[in-house]
């Protein structure tokens, strides 16, 4: 039996091969050294591309040939018209991680379904009662560090993402499957952060099992021993149900869909390791992000600490006009990836003007729209108040996708943000420990602080 880590079908559009004048701009430069940009210096390769070719433009990224868009009107007419594209089939690379039933890669009607069953765990209630525990865990991690310590931030906003997803996705604080699982995962997301592995998703051919050359040993390795321990925990959960039970793996165990059937143990297994992949080192590196810019921006951190001066309760800590601003231009700047969920058209379509056949894969990239000097003026500047004078429509600002693709713990992801951002300012003073400004790496398919962010303990608070 094979392991591919990409199907290579459907074929989708060649569009340089059959240039047209409806079709965008095409960058010119051999398509390794585009893919090596891509891996290596993701936010200059856009940067470079937008400055030659505009808002719109075709790259060749190893095999692959995906087209750009940053236009609002064009992120308008992909987010507002979900029927004529297709996500799940363009992400054949996420089904060697995810599973087969992820719903990264799903498509249609089976999407919508399992996309209304997900829902609830991370919205209202159940989500807020995840607070206190979100903030404990955030002091436990931080416990250690001493006034005149410098401190690498994004481990430590690694750990607390980890801890999170642990207790409040999986229900699991201790005992020995708790740890086995801890270590197995962290090992497991320490490949897929290599860029070279990342590198190796765009060469199908390479990433198949081969007999006894097996490129992908270790990580399937550390796949198999995750799986055997979700399994487990799936198993036995199910044996012995507890309903009063509030993680996020009791709540989706019981629930059922419209047709009144619950997930199965894949299913389960599948989303569970969506919510790892989708939720833990994106989050770790949108912390230290914004960690880093508030002490490079010593206004706009003395202003949110005087907001959080007199608020303790975690409900109200998110509520802060001022906080949710600093937060909201972080990941405007930063947000984990530089291009939201993939598409790919299941119809010719016309986009802006360009004419695109069908099976051609787009890709909304929300970081050039976020640095649109024409919607946010000195775009390159960190400036919470922009967030407090203007409301920008979904179209301009979309950290998380949009419509039918956005991500389903947005919401969460956010409310998370907040609370470790407030236990830690709120628990230590601290200061940069290098000179801005920090430049940006790839981890996998997220986008993080060049050295992890060092930074100075002053005092314990």
């Amino acid at each position: 039996m094979q392991n591919n880590l990409i199907e290579t079908r459907p074929i989708f559009a060649t569009l340089t091969e059959q240039p047209s004048s409806s079709y965008p701009p095409i960058v010119k430069a051999p398509r390794f050294w585009q893919l090596l940009q891509w891996t290596f210096r993701p936010l200059e390769f856009l940067d470079n591309c937008a400055q030659h070719y505009g808002d719109c433009f075709i790259t060749r990224i190893g095999k692959a040939e995906s087209v750009f868009f940053s236009q609002p009107e064009a992120i308008a007419h992909i987010f507002s018209n979900p029927e004529l594209f297709d996500s799940g089939r363009a992400q054949q690379a996420l089904k060697y991680s995810l599973g087969q039933s992820s719903v990264l890669t799903l498509d249609g009607e089976q999407h919508r379904q399992r996309r209304q069953l997900l829902m609830p765990p991370f919205h209202g209630e159940r989500m807020r009662n995840y607070g206190d525990v979100i903030c404990q865990i955030t002091e436990q991690v931080t416990h250690q560090w001493q006034p005149r310590d410098v401190v690498t931030l994004l481990p430590f906003m690694n750990e607390i993402t980890l801890e999170v997803i642990l207790k409040v996705v999986f229900g699991l604080s201790e005992g020995e499957r708790y740890q086995q699982l801890k270590d197995n995962i962290a090992q497991f997301l320490k490949i897929g952060a290599d860029p070279f592995s990342y590198m190796l998703t765009f060469f199908p051919g390479i990433m198949q099992d081969r007999g006894p050359w097996k490129p992908l040993t270790l990580f399937l390795k550390r796949r198999q021993q995750v799986d055997e321990l979700l399994y487990a925990e799936i198993r036995e959960r199910r044996a012995r149900f507890d309903p009063n039970r509030t993680d996020i793996l009791t709540l989706l165990i019981s629930a059922k869909d419209e047709a009144g059937d619950s997930l199965t143990d894949q299913e389960l297994r599948d989303e569970l390791m969506t919510m790892l992949l989708a939720g833990h080192d994106s989050s770790a590196a949108t912390l230290s992000w914004t960690l880093y810019m508030l002490h490079a921006s010593p206004t706009a951190k003395n202003k949110l600490l005087n907001e959080l001066a007199s608020v303790d309760d975690p409900t109200a800590i998110t509520r802060l006009p001022y906080l949710n601003a600093v937060c909201s231009e972080a990941l405007r700047l930063r947000s984990a990836g530089p291009t939201v969920a993939v598409r790919v058209t299941n119809q010719p379509v016309k986009i802006t003007g360009y004419e695109l056949p069908a099976n051609t894969v787009i890709l909304p990239c929300q970081y050039l729209t976020h640095h649109r000097e024409d919607i946010y003026p000195n775009p390159r500047q960190f400036q919470p108040e922009r967030f407090l004078e203007r409301q920008y429509s979904p179209y301009e600002y979309y950290p998380f996708g949009g419509n039918n693709r956005r991500c389903i713990g947005a919401a969460f992801a956010g409310f998370e943000m907040k609370l470790v951002l407030a236990t830690i300012l709120k628990r230590y003073l601290l200061e940069l420990a290098e000179k801005p400004p920090i430049s940006a790496v790839r981890r996998g398919v997220n986008i993080s602080p060049k050295g992890g962010v060092r930074m100075r303990v002053l005092q314990r608070l």
